[in-house]
């Protein structure tokens, strides 16, 4: 029996996102920016300061209440 995984593999459609990566160079930590908690978040892999920055991403959308940060 054949079987193709080509169908998982199809495009995803992506966009310029805004994400926060980690200050520290050696490490390669990073996340979305609708996917944080705080104004300035922490690393969680090595406990740096990140900055933030953009990378082409696949769009994924946060749909949590408790995501609202004001």
């Amino acid at each position: 029996m054949y079987y193709s995984r080509k169908r998982l593999l199809e495009e995803l459609p992506q966009e310029n996102t805004t994400v926060w990566s980690c200050s520290n160079e050696k490490c390669n930590g990073w996340m979305r920016d609708n996917f944080v908690f705080s104004d300035q978040p922490i690393c969680v892999q090595c406990h740096s300061l990140m900055v933030k920055g953009e990378k082409m991403l696949s769009i994924v959308v946060n749909t949590s209440p408790s995501q609202t940060r004001g």
